[in-house]
């Protein structure tokens, strides 16, 4: 597994390094070069800075990450779709999860829809873990749901290991999945505070909605029926109920800017607010998506150049937290019903294996560093679902870790991902840089690498022995 040597050799699938020496790792302090030493329970056992680092400390360690590549915490994506059991068609544990180890994801939390049933009690989330069982390629947790059906018995999901509450205030788009009105919600609110509690929210006020909208193909068409302030009275509405209740309270997706003064606004008031975006939402943009494309549809929507560019002023000012996939994949059959209508189709887009590198090379091109985007991917993330061991490169923690090679220029192509529909809003996207191994609690887990055809493949371990987090 030794790395010293010319390009990026071949590392064992399956195997564990226990001592790792990288030239350049995101730590806590800073970028530095670094020796880890991983115990036989697959976490970092101790840290030796580049100080402290010796010609036999390269020599004689396992494997070395050389100059040029970056080791980094693998990234922690709470926000994804994997649609099992139920909709296994649209995705599934198997596949989801390889792609995250694919694209340098080493946890996931998995939302409690579109699957069938839907994670809205204790016997469902029970379901969930029954289907899991020997699939997963990362390290997997649940969100549970709240519904109009659930309120009143959300604390119970909570005690068998749920991670928080996902709440839509607008249709979800399955029937299995209902909304919760402003009273309900407020409702969910104080019983999630009296338990110490997570709600996490699409927020979106239904009001401001245009419901059932004539054909269109046209994406300024789609665009009208989602307005930025359907998010802000929505997230206006939330704030409203975290300073009556207390409850922490996360926004899911954020796309829409014009929401960023009311959040401001809650920070300096010191509510327990946190906003994530997605990797969408920072690359692309409303005016260069063409009409009849529905692989660039997702709700809330993509949003104008202008729009983006806040986003990203947001993040580097802390005010948006995180950047999470919101991987939401369906078939052909969902995605392009309508023959193109965007009014007709599924709404959702598949960025699980992709969603890191885009983050990246978006973040770099305006400035940020590679500690802004792990505080982002990894960190953040880990810290909002109680994952505190995870997300980061320190003693204690686990040996969850990825290398980021600058170099590694390729082209995303929808076929080649490892996710299970072929359709992705990323299809065509050049990129230089890409995550080129990726390290699950001390194992190899997926090595990318040049194939003889000259595009990119993705080795990966078989799924055995990933970890289901539970939390509490």
């Amino acid at each position: 597994m030794n790395t010293r040597t010319g390009s990026w050799p071949e590392p064992a699938i399956g195997g564990l390094p226990r001592t790792i020496v990288a030239e350049a790792a995101v730590l806590p302090g800073g970028i530095s070069a670094v020796k880890l030493l991983i115990d036989g329970d697959g976490r970092i056992g101790s840290v030796t800075p580049s100080n402290e680092l010796t010609a036999a400390d390269r020599a004689e360690a396992d494997l070395v990450i050389p100059a040029g590549r970056t080791l980094l915490p693998g990234g922690v994506d709470t926000h994804v779709h994997l649609n099992e059991p139920g909709r296994t068609h649209w995705e599934g544990f198997a596949t989801g999860t390889r792609a995250a180890a694919a694209g340098g994801i080493t946890s996931v939390i998995d939302m409690p829809l579109n699957s069938i049933p839907p994670t809205v009690s204790v016997r469902a989330l029970d379901v969930k873990l029954d289907a899991s069982l020997g699939q997963l390629s990362v390290d997997t947790g649940f969100w549970g749901g709240a519904i109009p059906s659930s309120l009143g018995r959300l604390e119970e999901l909570w005690e068998a290991g749920a991670a928080g509450f996902k709440c839509f205030t607008s249709p979800s788009g399955v029937e299995e999945f209902p909304p919760l009105d402003e009273d309900q919600v407020l409702r969910a609110m104080r019983e999630i505070a009296g338990f110490g509690g997570l709600l996490v929210v699409h927020a979106e006020a239904p009001q401001h909605l245009v419901d059932n909208p004539p054909p269109s193909s046209k994406f300024a068409d789609f665009l009208l029926t989602r307005p930025e302030r359907a998010e802000e009275e929505a997230i206006r509405a939330l704030i409203d109920g975290v300073r009556e209740t207390g409850c922490r309270t996360h926004v899911l997706h954020l796309s829409a800017a014009t929401a960023l003064e009311l959040i401001a606004d809650a920070r300096d008031e010191g509510l327990p607010l946190t906003v994530e975006t997605c990797p969408h939402y920072l690359t692309l943009a409303a005016e260069s998506i063409p009409d009849a494309a529905p692989q660039f549809k997702c709700c809330p929507p993509v949003r104008d150049s202008g729009n983006r560019e806040a986003l990203w002023q947001a993040l580097g000012e802390g005010l948006i937290d995180m950047v999470v996939s919101d991987h939401s994949p369906a078939t052909a059959e969902e995605k392009f019903a309508g023959n193109g209508d965007l009014m007709r189709a599924w709404g959702g887009i598949s960025g699980l294996q992709v969603g890191m590198t885009a983050t990246i090379a978006g973040a770099l091109s305006r400035g940020y560093t590679l500690e802004d985007v792990s505080r982002w991917t990894s960190r953040n993330p880990a810290d909002l679902v109680g994952l505190r061991y995870r997300g980061r490169i320190e003693p204690g923690a686990f040996a969850d870790l990825t290398v980021w090679d600058p170099s590694h220029a390729w082209a995303v192509h929808a076929r080649d991902l490892q996710h299970k529909n072929p359709i992705s809003a990323y299809d065509g996207l050049q990129v230089t840089g890409a995550p080129v191994l990726t390290v699950l609690r001390g194992q190899i887990v997926a090595v990318r690498e040049a194939g003889p055809d000259g595009a990119d493949h993705v080795r990966l371990a078989p799924p055995s022995g990933r970890e289901i987090l539970l939390a509490h």
